[in-house]
């Protein structure tokens, strides 16, 4: 492992507006992905001890990128909503949640579970880069699906991470009365 390669790598790191794959940086840097791997490592490991630093470097979102340091989050959160407010909405949220556990999905089917129109809130996910159509249903209806900026800002990198529903599911006999209320 060549550590004179620590700079150049850095530099591309610090460039991207998203995260970089391995292979990418191995590509760049004229080197092997293992070689690459061994290099992302390292720096991860040098941003995480010593110094405090206001950055470190992490995996996620199907690649490696800088990401701000949690402590400063109300630093960082300050400085950037005085600018503008970049929070989604409760109905928001809610839409991309049966998004991602459902996907892919139409939107009359997320309109189904929520029990609400969605078709603004699909827009505004998709304006943000949460979301995107994935083909077609077999009606003609677009499917749609997280994206990995998605899985980027919420710091996974697949959708295996997302915590599981069922203890958040009511009991058997819990629908069971739920239903005989219904008829």
């Amino acid at each position: 492992m060549d550590e004179e390669l620590l700079g150049p790598l850095e530099a591309l790191l610090f460039l991207a507006a998203s995260p970089q794959t391995p292979q990418s940086l191995a590509d760049a840097l004229g080197i092997r992905e293992e070689d690459t791997l061994a290099l992302l490592h390292k720096l991860s490991e040098e941003y995480t001890r010593g110094r405090q630093r206001g950055f470190y470097l992490k995996e996620a979102g199907g690649g490696w990128r800088f990401y701000t340091h949690p402590r400063y989050a109300d630093i960082i959160t300050a400085h950037v909503t005085a600018r503008q407010s970049g929070k989604l909405s409760q109905a928001a949220l809610e839409t991309l949640a049966v998004i991602a556990y459902k996907q892919p999905v139409t939107r009359a089917q997320v309109a189904a579970i929520r029990g609400v129109n969605v078709d603004g809130v699909v827009r505004t996910l998709l304006t943000r880069g949460l979301i995107k159509e994935t083909g077609e249903g077999a009606t003609g209806a677009i499917l749609y699906g997280t994206t990995p900026f998605f899985l980027e800002a919420m710091g996974m990198n697949s959708l295996n991470e997302l915590p599981p529903l069922a203890p958040y599911l009511p009991e058997a006999d819990e629908l069971d009365d739920v239903e005989k209320e219904i008829r």
